[in-house]
């Protein structure tokens, strides 16, 4: 056991117990092109029984509500039909051996009228944020949003319980809040998107207690130990938010409040850009981060066999989660135990219909 990889030890804590250390991180892959909005046996069941053996995978963000969507095809948790789609998936898992959580979603601000009936998209406050949303005519310009009044920020909470009670339904491990990437709590967190001037804006601890309301609802539905969150504390300029000097202070404020929860894990990106000359961010996360948080740490963003390897032998993290490597390579475990080439994925494909790009990437023949 010492002579195997960090990446495939086996993990236990807080009653989170994984085969390996190899997460499947949540990625967008607009394959839900029906009516109900809803994972199918054919695409997404297959899809991710293909990666299974993954110690723990991560689905795409699901949205809570239709008032949660942002992008085309993207599966929810909201309806009946959707829980029924989502069992198929995790039937399919289970039945491999591996676990599954599902990635609980709402956009904010990153959404388009288009997906709304013609109404505004919610978020924080009034601020567009200057980006794009794909809509089902292409990508268009985001626009102003609606600030959220009390009673919206008090639906959303109950639309975000409701989810994680569907995802037990549906028979998931777990849930995660999608508390990163510029979306609806990314907008809370950071001043450049929330100018409320109510509890929910001003000082920091107002600008999160958005979130710690939707966890507080959600744990009534799940177990503490079930519960995963993400987020991504040196994101700049994407979706229209900015690294301040408050950024970092939030986000360790919110972390250190988190050690209270006894949640699954805390799951954090490495930034998307070179921050390096961004005022106020932090360019290596996992080693900032780590001292901060007591329990189970995953860490994302570009890592590579040997640096994943790498960052848990530094013990800066217990878990690394993979994105686009799983997309081209269902077998990413078993090329890192085998120590084999990875099969490089196209980026034409991530967000197209049907199978191609999606189920047909081939595993390696093992003698």
């Amino acid at each position: 056991m010492k002579n195997k990889q960090a990446l495939l030890q086996s993990y236990s804590k807080n009653g989170l117990e994984l085969k390996n250390r190899i997460v499947m991180a949540p990625m967008t892959r607009s394959r839900a092109n029906n009516p109900e909005f809803k994972p199918t046996e054919g695409l997404q069941a297959v899809y991710y029984e293909q990666r299974s053996s993954a110690g723990l995978i991560i689905t795409e963000g699901a949205q809570v509500s239709e008032m949660a969507v942002g992008y085309v095809n993207t599966p929810g948790i909201y309806t009946k039909e959707q829980v029924e789609g989502w069992k198929k998936v995790t039937e399919r898992v289970h039945a491999k051996g591996g676990k599954i959580f599902i990635q609980l979603w709402h956009v904010g601000r990153v959404s388009h009228p288009d997906f709304h009936h013609g109404e505004l998209p919610l978020a924080p406050s009034a601020i567009n944020p200057n980006s794009k949303s794909f809509t089902p005519q292409g990508f268009k310009d985001t626009v102003t949003p609606r600030a959220m009044t009390l009673e919206d920020i008090k639906t959303t909470i109950s639309d975000f319980r409701q989810a994680a009670k569907n995802a037990v339904e549906a028979g998931f491990d777990g849930v995660e809040i999608h508390s990163s990437n510029g979306y609806l709590f990314h907008q809370f967190f950071n001043k450049c998107s929330n100018l409320r001037a109510d509890n929910y804006g001003g000082s920091i601890e107002n600008r999160s207690r958005f979130f710690f309301e939707v966890l507080d609802a959600i744990k009534n539905e799940i177990s503490n130990q079930k519960i995963g969150v993400r987020f991504n504390p040196s994101m700049h300029n994407l979706h229209g938010i900015m690294v301040d000097d408050e950024t970092i202070p939030t986000f360790e404020y919110i972390i250190k409040k988190l050690n209270n929860y006894q949640l699954g894990y805390v799951h954090l990106s490495e930034p998307f850009t070179d921050v390096s000359d961004v005022p106020f961010a932090i360019k290596e996360i996992a080693k900032h981060f780590r001292p901060l948080y007591l329990g189970t740490l995953i860490i994302n963003g570009g890592f590579s066999q040997e640096t994943g390897n790498a960052v848990i032998e530094r013990a800066e993290t217990d878990l690394v989660a993979f994105g686009k490597p799983f997309i081209s390579n269902p077998d990413l475990v078993a090329r890192f135990e085998n120590n084999l080439a990875l099969t490089e994925w196209d980026q034409n494909t991530f967000y197209t219909p049907g199978k191609k790009g999606y189920l047909d990437y081939e595993s390696v023949k093992l003698n």
